[in-house]
């Protein structure tokens, strides 16, 4: 599975319900339709993607959805929710906010959302402190934020102000965008599925159950420098190797 079809199912699932309300619905308050399945590809160069899939992506990166100055307001605005942090980064480093971007056109029912929230922003922070949200100082910044990060769970998302809203989906796209990055995964730490080390049942519970290792069968089977070594067995199904 490709990161954009990862994204769509996260986005869909009940841990994502900031996300989720933005992205099933159609500006109309309907339905999204749901596209039929496409036969998969086998040619490598659309690995996890079907040519069309492949060929709508490429124009969706070649539209603009933000302006420079939304961008920049984008990448700010991340390294607050998320702060970067060593050895690995932080959204700069994973691309968060073109990843924004490409899942604002790819899902246009965020847009009015998102841009909508982007210049209520600055709106705040020009009335405060008279300067774009971009440019106000780490403080201030949190000092806007703070008035729209708590969302009121006894009424509907979509029932709230447009700022709280906008900071719900900006949250949630940031820490997926992020978190669904190679620099983001390195900094889970996560490696994927590895072999075990088996170096045999422990000998306390071979002895529990009155039973041990054949010294010859156990020099052969459980000698970890020879793992990656493919065994081999004579015609009366003698291990040799």
């Amino acid at each position: 599975m490709d990161r954009r079809k990862s994204i769509q199912t996260m986005i869909l699932g009940a841990s994502a319900s900031a996300f989720a309300f933005h992205s099933c619905k159609t500006d109309k308050g309907e339905a999204a339709p749901v596209e039929g399945e496409t036969a998969v590809s086998t040619d490598t160069k659309y690995y996890g993607r079907t040519p069309a899939e492949a060929e709508r992506d490429a124009k969706l990166k070649e539209e603009q959805l933000f302006n420079e100055h939304e961008m920049e307001t984008i990448a700010v605005l991340s390294e607050v929710i998320l702060p970067p942090k060593e050895p690995h980064g932080g959204p700069l480093e994973a691309d968060v906010p073109e990843f924004i971007e490409f899942i604002g056109k790819d899902m246009p029912q965020m847009q009015n959302t998102l841009l909508g929230g982007l210049m209520w922003l600055d709106h705040k922070s020009n009335t405060d402190y008279g300067l774009e949200f971009k440019s106000a100082s780490l403080d201030q910044q949190k000092e806007i934020l703070d008035q729209i990060c708590i969302q009121d769970m006894e009424v509907p998302l979509d029932d709230q102000p447009l700022q709280i809203q906008f900071f719900a989906l900006m949250k949630n796209l940031v820490v997926t965008g992020y978190y669904t990055s190679k620099v983001g995964i390195a900094d889970l730490g996560y490696k994927g599925n590895q072999p075990n080390v088996w170096d045999g049942v422990p000998d306390d519970v071979l002895k529990k159950h009155g039973v041990e290792y054949d010294p010859e069968w156990i020099a052969k089977c459980v000698d970890n420098s020879k793992r990656n070594v493919i065994a081999e067995w004579d015609e009366d199904g003698n291990l040799l190797t």
